[in-house]
């Protein structure tokens, strides 16, 4: 089958590489569409958690092409995603309920093989069947899912008010699961551009602060006089240390900072503890999912969703052109894209 290879931090190619092997309880699927996220240019960078050498890809969408002996309730043909996380359920977390930081966490695409290829392999626990979304927007049930997670990690009180930097896809998602769950009065705040003009066609928020992007201090100025006692929620979801870094000066006393971008592993910031300790501030990582597909689903994938995606995945490539999707995503002329096969 056809693949995208990396054999190392930045040397890829497209070549020629055996099916996947399927196990028994293994879902064969025939790839019809992977999106592409910020994590894949890290990954391509050797930064998150990637092991090489590698197949990337974790956002799959495609159709059963064939199943393991073991495996039931699957039919060829019937359009799937997976969710790509594979967990020991064994170790010193996962026997606890924590499977997400499991000391063995693998993911197709990061640390094992994913779905940049025209056949991938993942459990069929890890299988869900779908039937509304097209499979362009079918591949934002991942990041959905890690939205959800994000989400259930929050845990906002019925009318909190939520301040989000960032207009990014997950964040685009998180915000409107926000305001579905007790968020009465969300705030997006980023770059002015395509983005912005996205969410506001989404209906993300309530209140959109368009920031100028040369000179956004008057802007931020602005948003802490509008809102002198801040914000019971605020969500850096840009991935800038800088602007993580200023968040927690929008927290509420007694509010929550949640730390939702993908950063460098170089990244740093400098918080007074005073302030986090007087104001009794809850700092809140959210990283990946696990189980969160279903939910992800019954949001995104009804006649009439609760969570609305249309135009998020702006450009789409075949893996030939794999160099062109890295420089729309270095140059974020891409809001998310996606590798498609016919």
């Amino acid at each position: 089958m056809k693949a995208l290879w990396y054999d190392r931090p930045y040397s890829h190619s497209v070549r020629e590489v055996p099916l996947p092997k399927v196990r028994d309880n293994d879902v064969l699927i025939r790839v019809k569409a992977c999106g592409v996220c910020g994590t894949d240019l890290h990954i391509h960078e050797g930064e998150f958690i990637a092991k090489f050498p590698l197949i990337p890809g974790h956002e799959v969408v495609g159709v059963v092409a064939a199943t393991g002996k073991d495996v039931k309730g699957f039919t060829v043909g019937e359009r799937v995603v997976a969710d790509n996380s594979e967990l020991c359920g064994e170790c010193f977390y996962c026997r606890r309920g924590k499977a997400l930081l499991c000391e063995h966490f693998e993911a197709h695409g990061v640390t094992m093989n994913g779905a940049f290829a025209e056949y991938c392999a993942y459990p069929a626990g890890k299988v869900f069947k779908i039937s509304h979304l097209s499979d362009i927007n079918a591949t934002l049930l991942e990041p959905a899912s890690c939205a959800a997670h994000g989400l259930e990690k929050i845990r906002p009180d019925l009318g909190s008010s939520v301040l989000m930097f960032g207009a990014g896809p997950t964040g685009l998602v998180l915000a409107q699961l926000l305001r579905n769950n007790g968020g009465c009065h969300v705030v997006l705040a980023a770059n002015a551009g395509a983005k912005m003009q996205l969410a506001k066609k989404l209906d993300c928020a309530d209140v959109y602060v368009d920031l100028d992007r040369k000179n956004p201090e008057a802007q931020y100025r602005k948003l802490k006089e509008e809102n002198p006692y801040g914000f019971d929620i605020v969500v850096e979801a840009t991935g800038s240390p800088k602007v993580l870094e200023d968040s927690i000066n929008y927290v509420r006393r007694g509010g929550k900072l949640v730390v939702y971008g993908v950063y460098s592993n170089a990244a740093r910031v400098s918080w007074p503890p005073s302030k986090i300790f007087g104001d009794e501030i809850t700092i809140l990582g959210s990283f990946s999912e696990t189980y969160m597909f279903p939910t992800a689903i019954a949001y995104l994938d009804g006649a009439e969703p609760k969570v609305k995606v249309d135009g998020i995945v702006n450009k789409t490539f075949t893996l030939d052109q794999w160099e062109e999707c890295l420089e729309a995503l270095k140059n974020k002329s891409a809001n998310k894209a996606a590798i498609i096969f016919e």
